[in-house]
């Protein structure tokens, strides 16, 4: 009821698209490590091993390998900084965050019939908050060559000086409302001497170089999959088991950047600062499919294989955007103005298909001493899709999808050894860059470790995270495509509480 109350106050429009890119694309691609502290100390490397709530999420043949029910929740702390250098200026901020990231439980049914081979059927429902989008992002330097004018130029050029003059900003598409913007702030001009048909645009801004830049990025949310899982057994030496998946997504974000110059004043007015403000809203829902096997080659040998298709999600987006700017006249006088339409655009649903991930694993396990286990993933982010994909308007982001992204490969390694009723655990995982450039987003590197304790019916995991990954997102998707290095550093805490039903 407030989000209603909110638009009619604010105002509502409907567009046919808002301008997607492959950020966009690539935030909802990708899985973050979550799960059970046991799950998370051993760096996610369960595929060969099941036996784990979490386990599931990697090989849906898992839950057969457990031999009697069992339920469990998971509590994580997140705490997250992340470095910033923006032409050789530092800067930093951090984020700390609590979330529910994981419950589930299995039920095992067994077959006490010595005639029949398959010896038990196990059901399965786990939820797993995915990715944690929460999240900030600070830089600021001076950038001696680009202006954020580029961007709303890159949007104006072509559009007609009478259709963004309209005044009306709820009747326009998300590029009108871009050149609409920069050109009711003064940030761009129709060429002189044009009258309303003119489609080309200049700056206002003075080209001395030398921008100061401040950016200012706040993201909340989080990506979540429930599972609905089967699975079964056969001569306990072949486990075999699939998945349905419903994926949600709530993601929002709020950027604030800041643009001025000292440049030296000019006959014409020119923009000497300007502040553009974003607030992106995405929200939806997913299906997958997860097929999987484990077999149990040795006593202590085993083998597994797991395929995850692709996610066909549904979004929306809701936008809202604002800007003010400053101007100075050759006379020194200063004019401010602020274009503030009021408006939440809600746009129309639109399709994406993010790619499926095969995992090949193995495991070794000494007795109840212990085990060590190896997983490796492989997923090919250039097969990243918005659909239809014979809409024109989505075939020049599906090109950049295609041309940007690449296959890469995932690396989870972990061990545990087992003291009586105590367990201790390490992991390590590698995950290189979705991107060609190997820059956008970088590799990533985690280290993780845990103990557990079995009191019989109850057992307690606790487990530690670190992981650290390197960036360097742009600022906007065109015009300013200059953007600062980021050195993003995550530690994570997880307690899970499971219990024999």
């Amino acid at each position: 009821m407030k989000k209603v109350l909110f638009l009619l106050i604010t105002g509502l429009t409907f567009s046919a698209s808002y301008s997607q890119d492959v950020s966009d694309a690539v935030r909802y691609a990708q899985d973050n490590l979550t799960g059970t502290a046991r799950f998370r100390a051993m760096g996610g490397a369960f595929g060969a091993i099941g036996g784990d709530l979490s386990s599931l999420s990697v090989n849906p043949a898992g839950s057969a390998v457990f031999l009697n029910n069992q339920a469990g929740l998971t509590l994580s702390n997140q705490n997250i900084k992340n470095n910033s250098n923006y032409f050789g200026t530092p800067a930093s901020d951090k984020e700390n965050s609590f979330s529910l990231n994981q419950a589930g439980a299995v039920f095992v049914f067994h077959d006490n019939n010595p005639s029949n081979n398959w010896k038990k059927i196990a059901l399965g429902v786990t939820y797993e908050q995915t990715n944690n989008f929460d999240n900030s992002f600070r830089a600021f330097g001076t950038n001696p060559n680009n202006s954020i004018d580029q961007y709303f130029l890159s949007y104006a050029n072509g559009i007609p000086l009478n259709v963004i003059d309209d005044n009306n900003f709820s009747n326009l598409n998300y590029r009108e409302q871009q050149a609409y913007l920069g050109y009711w702030g003064h940030v761009i001009d129709p060429l002189e001497g044009t009258d309303a048909n003119n489609t080309q645009y200049t700056s206002a801004v003075p080209a001395n170089g030398n921008y100061y830049h401040e950016s200012d990025v706040y993201t909340r949310g989080y990506n979540s999959k429930a599972s609905f899982n089967l699975a079964t057994s056969y001569k306990d030496r072949l486990y075999i088991g699939a998945n349905l998946n419903v994926h949600i997504t709530d993601y929002r974000r709020t950027s604030s950047f800041y643009e001025d110059n000292d440049n030296p004043l000019e006959t014409r007015e020119t923009i000497s600062s300007l502040r553009f403000n974003n607030e992106l809203y995405t929200y939806g829902n997913g299906f997958s499919f997860q097929v999987g096997a484990i077999a149990k080659v040795t006593e202590s040998f085993r083998l597994g294989f797991a395929y995850e298709s692709n996610t066909w999600y549904e979004l929306f987006d809701e936008v809202t955007q604002s800007l003010a700017t400053s101007r100075q006249a050759d006379g020194g006088s200063v004019i401010n103005e602020s274009v503030n339409p009021k408006i939440v655009n809600v746009y129309d649903s639109y399709k994406l298909q993010t790619p499926g991930k095969t995992t090949f694993s193995a495991a070794y396990v000494f007795g109840k001493s212990g085990l060590i286990s190896v997983d490796y993933a492989i997923k090919d982010y250039s097969n990243t899709k918005y659909k239809p994909t014979n809409d024109p308007g989505l075939q020049g982001v599906n090109n950049d999808l295609s041309k940007q992204l690449t296959s890469n490969g995932e690396l989870r390694v972990g061990a545990e050894y087992k003291i009586k009723q105590l367990s201790l655990r390490g992991g390590y995982r590698f995950e290189g860059s979705p991107y060609k450039n190997g820059t956008t987003i970088g590799d990533l590197t985690s280290y993780s470790g845990g103990l557990g304790y079995n009191f019989g019916g109850t057992k307690v995991d606790l487990a530690y995270s670190y992981l650290e990954r390197k960036s360097n997102p742009a600022f906007f998707s065109t015009g300013l495509t200059d953007g600062a290095n980021f050195s993003s550093k995550l530690n994570n805490i997880s307690l899970t509480l499971l219990f024999e039903l």
